[in-house]
């Protein structure tokens, strides 16, 4: 059966609305910018979007933009961003940044994917999401999120988050392909959550294929024991093993 995308994106949109992911605040700071964009999501590699947003802001507010975080030592970045994840390895990458682009690009954040891919720091999912949304060009940004949630729903068969992309590229309507990311990231993080998802809750649970899916199991009450179970009643011991006596029901 064809999962409906078209709905299940229409739905989706409609109740994100009303939840406040984390992916919202870091979206709010970044803006459409795409000196912000870039910065924020080489941050963002496995870090909480949490701890990104805070680590954004701190760094926005000494560098909102090249030139300044040019005058930046690597050290006073390491400390700026000391709550993400391998903060050396990626105040390393946003040291270099500022001299790589006035190099090879004329001071310039490029919107290719080729050359975006050159950048310190920079992969195909940080490369699409500048494309896509600084320069709002057709563009696919995969994570975790889109290529998990993709398979779940049957929309995909893959493997890896680049033949995500891939299969995307050519199923996917273009239409759809900017906002994706931020749609499904939000999803992810609220309900369809990698651990246990929360069917129960889910919008759209009724055409969803649950592909691989265990979902959480909500609390209820325990249920009664059947007349058979309080007949064969097992042998109850106390502390003291030589008083040990049978439980019968009266």
């Amino acid at each position: 059966m064809t999962f409906a995308i078209a709905s299940a994106i229409a739905i989706l949109e409609e109740d994100i609305r009303r939840r406040k992911p984390p992916v919202a605040d870091l979206m709010a700071i970044q803006g459409s910018d795409p000196y912000r964009i870039l910065v924020a999501t080489i941050l963002s590699a496995r870090t909480r979007d949490e701890a990104t947003t805070r680590a954004a802001r701190k760094l926005f507010q000494k560098a909102p933009d090249l030139d300044r975080l040019a005058r930046l030592s690597r050290e006073e970045i390491t400390k700026l961003i000391s709550q993400v994840g391998f903060h050396n390895s990626k105040a390393g990458y946003l040291h270099q940044l500022p001299g790589v682009i006035a190099e090879q690009f004329g001071g310039r954040i490029p919107d290719d994917l080729e050359a975006l891919l050159r950048l310190p720091g920079v992969g195909r999912k940080t490369a699409n999401l500048v494309r896509g949304i600084a320069f709002k060009q057709p563009a696919i940004c995969v994570d975790t999120h889109v290529h998990r949630i993709m398979n779940i729903w049957g929309f995909v068969a893959t493997q890896t988050p680049l033949a995500t992309e891939m299969a995307l590229r050519n199923k996917l309507p273009e239409e759809y392909w900017i906002k994706i990311n931020a749609l499904l990231v939000a999803f992810g993080q609220t309900i369809c959550t990698p651990v246990r998802p929360h069917c129960d809750v889910c919008p759209i649970v009724n055409i969803c294929p649950k592909i691989g899916v265990i979902p959480r199991q909500m609390p209820g009450p325990r249920p009664s024991p059947t007349p058979h179970e309080t007949t064969n009643a097992a042998p109850s011991c106390l502390p003291d093993p030589s008083a040990c006596v049978t439980i019968r029901p009266t």
